[in-house]
């Protein structure tokens, strides 16, 4: 029986290696990750370190991956580690670190090491794709023997970090958008040959914490910072967002090490996720890479408050 609900595979059953070579050939590039990434990116190798930490080869293309770090490393200061396009098609994180990047990283460098990979998945985001050509999702991927290679490139460009590196937050910039229910939680109900019910798209700016350590105070801090530039998603009548119990207002907690989370791969004590509503008609592509930008700078506010 073929799959009602999407066009490849056969409820209710997994997909084949078939079936997911028929996914990856059916997806299109649609922007370029060259023009819009890498060249404003390595226009800055004279303000920043920037330096290639892997390179993906599929039969699609080669994509060399880069990744930034301040220049005045000290490993007596705290480390940060920002990164976007875990996700490719969640274009604002990809987009609000390359500009925290190009605006913001200068004014915060004195006080921390800041480490950026600011397009982890690069083919997702030129095809504005969640998951990679073989249909690995990368960040259900942060995990030894990772099946995902964009995954354990950034995994090992951490590890390579100077020795005793220090990192005390991780904010990984995502989005959560229409197509999630239109087409990707369709596909993954496909792909894992079960149903998935869609959900609640949140309407406006919200943060994932870990579970095991929320860090309630950092992520208050961010959200009041980003609610000056965009509105805050409101709980549905469950009091949840996409299904998880509201922590606090604007806040849910995933488990970031045993779902292989991105935001889960370091031991940081601080870590959050972001979700933008690029959808929602009170904003537009600019006010999203804003608040991208502010909860960034918010949450390094916070941790400057905390070490003085």
């Amino acid at each position: 029986m073929e799959n009602p609900s999407y066009s490849i595979g056969t409820f209710g059953k997994k997909w084949s290696s078939e079936d997911k070579k028929m996914w990856s050939e059916k997806q299109k590039v649609k922007r370029s990750y060259h023009d819009e990434v890498l060249t404003g990116l390595l226009a800055l190798k004279t303000q920043l370190n920037v330096e290639q930490y892997g390179t993906l080869h599929y039969p699609q293309g080669t994509y060399t991956l880069y990744g930034v770090k301040t220049y005045d490393w000290d490993n007596n200061k705290k480390t940060v580690l920002i990164t976007g396009g875990v996700h490719g098609y969640e274009t604002s994180g990809v987009h609000g670190a390359l500009t925290f990047i190009k605006t913001q990283i200068a004014n915060y460098s004195q006080f921390f090491n800041i480490v950026v990979a600011p397009c982890i998945s690069p083919w997702g985001y030129e095809t504005i794709n969640r998951w990679n050509p073989e249909a690995v999702d990368p960040n259900r991927s942060f995990y030894d023997n990772s099946p995902a290679e964009e995954s354990a490139a950034l995994m090992r460009y951490i590890a390579a970090l100077p020795k005793n590196t220090d990192i005390i937050a991780h904010i990984d910039l995502h989005e959560t958008t229409d197509t999630d229910n239109s087409e990707f939680r369709p596909a993954l109900a496909a792909r894992e040959g079960i149903k998935q019910d869609n959900w609640n798209i949140p309407d406006g700016f919200y943060l994932v914490g870990n579970s095991v350590k929320p860090a309630d105070d950092f992520q208050c801090a961010m959200i009041t910072a980003v609610e000056k530039v965009t509105h805050i998603a409101p709980a549905d009548g469950d009091n949840k967002l996409i299904g998880v119990p509201l922590a606090q207002r604007g806040v849910i907690n995933y488990a970031a090490n045993k779902l292989g989370l991105c935001m889960g791969v370091t031991n940081a004590p601080f870590v959050t996720t972001t979700e933008v509503y690029p959808d929602s008609p009170l904003v537009d592509n600019k006010n999203c890479i804003n608040a991208q930008v502010a909860c960034i700078t918010a949450g390094l506010e916070y941790l400057m408050s905390q070490l003085t």
